[in-house]
């Protein structure tokens, strides 16, 4: 009986811990293209060891200096088999006075935490 107690916690510990096993997600690379009208386009390079339906990379934010989200690219699906990924994210107007924005990556498991990247925005579009 004791020795059945121990493999159903140990079972329990190893599924759990499988749940986390896919980490953070990181943002590795960051595009961004001016429009007219202080509107960007981002082009976004996210890595995270998608695990499917339950654990996958779920997002990511524009950040200003002052820690506003300017925009949110919602990431619908799970890339198990397409690591790193890149996803694009248009529209976002961003301020005349922010020259520079963070992007973060956010995951369902751990929310935000992974590596973020910090831009120097491109000239502003006329």
């Amino acid at each position: 009986m004791k020795a059945d107690r121990v493999a159903t916690v140990s079972l329990l510990a190893l599924l759990y811990g499988a749940q986390a096993w896919a980490g953070e997600a990181d943002v590795l690379d960051v595009r961004a293209a001016p429009a007219p009208g202080g509107i960007y386009r981002f082009d976004v390079t996210v890595r995270h060891a998608d695990e499917g339906w339950d654990h996958y990379a779920d997002a990511y934010d524009i950040v200003a200096p002052d820690g506003t989200v300017l925009g949110t690219r919602i990431l619908a699906h799970p890339h198990v088999d397409e690591q790193p990924f890149t996803r694009s994210l248009g529209g976002v107007r961003i301020p005349p006075n922010v020259t520079t924005v963070a992007v973060r990556a956010h995951d369902m498991v751990h929310g935000l935490g992974g590596r973020t990247q910090h831009i120097q925005l491109p000239e502003r579009g006329k």
